[in-house]
């Protein structure tokens, strides 16, 4: 088969399967309306979600219904790169609409909150003492969507290796079973299962059924919106922060590694990198933020553990929720969650940032060193570890990998604090809410609000983009279209394509 022959086919599926999540994404646009069972007066706002969510259900289904593929077409983990790079684009686009249009926000504000949500960060530009039920119960929703991923959506309802590379892409490469469509449906049961609890333990500590929904929605997926200007500390609750501490770390795990936790197999869950690293950096990482920061601000000794806590689980697991403000805080306690943001939470997960898997494989590859340096030159050593619910052998591939991801993810971090600082804010203010953008956080110093300069307001926008899918999808996808595309465009095209 010639090269432009098969692109055409290929892209076909591509955009039919862009499609078919635009119809699903659609479909979720429309749940916000079930609040108008309780909050009728909002039904003025009903079609600032049914236009765009017929907009989007007809552009999805243009584009399915013509470009329909036959089952025989397999879509690499490049081609999926691309169906994720489209699909994320104009899911964010069409969800940005509603807030638009029921509390007018600016396209460029709207957008930010759309991005925010879907990317699980939590950073908001809307004032939530104004917004309706219906706004408020969409941003959970988008949170407790874009934590499942868009690519999990679509697995529910593809079959074959169209999912398998959709999945990968977007850095969800391991599966819970071997049958995809199987895996996804479990992660769908295990994430709405952490939902319900959460929502029920919420309502048993105080909250209303409202919060408690929103709440739960923005926890499990560690996104981090809340219903409230104060977070969770509007409550001022040891119980409901317990309940918040539970769900962040639960949606902090990887969903293999929830997967061996459900199933029983805590020996497998205790061998896990990931999970001895954060067993080892929530305490210490707590407890220096106590004797550095809290118990000097804050006079009640139960106040300042809680709070010690609560800020740097929340920011390790990037949740985003708080119970306090970092105003009063000193340059310690600061540095301490810009580090634990940086680090972010599990690999395969909802929480973004570095992910604590590379960092444990870091860690561990010191300590491989140390042990090298005494053993006889003749002598073979190699290291390996448990992800999920496996033990990998660490070879210079993986090693490669995940150096090549952590220089380009400093790379940005520091580009967009010195953009940050050209606009006219501090240092600090700068490298904390840099950081809380590109882990897709949602901790704020005060930076991100509705008057600040465009400019950093779109910095902060594509770093949340960029720390979601892990730069290199991103990359990798954009230099595919601009190669196909110009081999689509050549006059003479050449090249043909060996099928196996």
């Amino acid at each position: 088969m010639r090269r432009p022959q098969y692109l055409r086919q290929q892209y076909a599926a591509i955009l039919s399967s862009t499609g078919l999540i635009l119809l699903l994404s659609a479909g979720l646009m429309l749940t916000p309306l079930l609040a108008l069972v309780t909050y009728p007066e909002q039904f003025a706002q009903a079609f600032a979600f049914i236009l765009p969510a017929g907009c989007c259900a007809l552009a999805g289904l243009v584009l399915w219904r013509i470009f329909r593929s036959a089952p025989s077409v397999t879509l690499s983990i490049e081609d999926g790169g691309v169906i994720v790079l489209l699909s994320w684009i104009a899911v964010i686009l069409f969800s940005a609409w509603p807030f638009t249009a029921a509390i007018g926000l600016p396209f460029s504000r709207a957008v930010f909150e759309s991005m925010s949500g879907w990317t699980t960060t939590g950073l908001s530009v809307v004032d939530v003492t104004r917004a309706g039920p219906m706004i408020l119960l969409w941003r959970s929703i988008i949170q407790l969507a874009g934590g499942a991923g868009l690519a999990i959506i679509m697995m529910s309802a593809i079959v074959g290796p169209t999912g398998v590379g959709i999945s990968s892409a977007e850095g969800r490469g391991d599966q819970l079973v071997p049958h995809v469509r199987q895996s996804a449906r479990l992660v769908l049961i295990i994430y709405t299962c952490y939902a319900a609890a959460g929502t029920v333990a919420y309502r048993l500590a105080g909250m209303s059924l409202f919060d408690a929904l929103n709440h739960s929605f923005a926890a499990v997926s560690t996104g981090g919106f809340s219903t409230r200007i104060e977070s969770i500390g509007y409550w001022d609750s040891a119980t409901i922060e317990a309940v918040t501490l539970a769900l962040m770390v639960l949606g902090n795990l990887s969903f293999v590694t929830a997967w061996s936790l459900w199933r029983g197999r805590i020996g497998l869950v205790a061998r896990n990198g990931e999970v001895r690293l954060q067993a080892a950096l929530m305490p210490l990482a707590a407890a220096a933020v106590f004797l550095l920061t809290c118990q000097a601000l804050y006079p009640q000794l139960t106040k300042s553990i809680r709070v010690a806590v609560f800020e740097t689980v929340s920011a390790l697991t990037t949740t985003g929720f708080s119970t306090v403000g970092y105003g009063n805080w000193n340059a310690s306690g600061v540095f301490i969650l810009v580090v634990l943001m940086l680090i972010g939470g599990g690999t395969c997960s909802t929480a973004g940032g570095i992910k604590q898997f590379r960092v444990y494989l870091f860690w561990r590859m010191l300590l491989w060193e140390i042990r090298r340096a005494f053993l006889p030159l003749n002598a073979i050593f190699e290291g390996s570890l448990w992800e999920g619910d496996r033990q990998v052998f660490v070879d210079d591939t993986r090693v490669r990998q995940a150096a090549v991801f952590v220089f380009l993810y400093l790379a940005t971090f520091i580009g967009g604090v010195l953009l940050l600082c050209a606009c006219g804010y501090t240092l600090g203010d700068s490298l904390f809410e840099f950081a809380s953008a590109l882990g897709t956080v949602g901790l704020s110093v005060g930076v991100t609000a509705v008057q600040m300069p465009d400019v950093a307001l779109w910095a902060e926008t594509l770093a949340m983009f960029l720390g979601r899918l892990e730069f290199m999808v991103v990359l990798l996808s954009l230099l595919k279209l601009v190669r196909d595309g110009r081999l689509l465009l050549a006059k003479n095209p050449h090249g043909t394509v060996r099928h196996a």
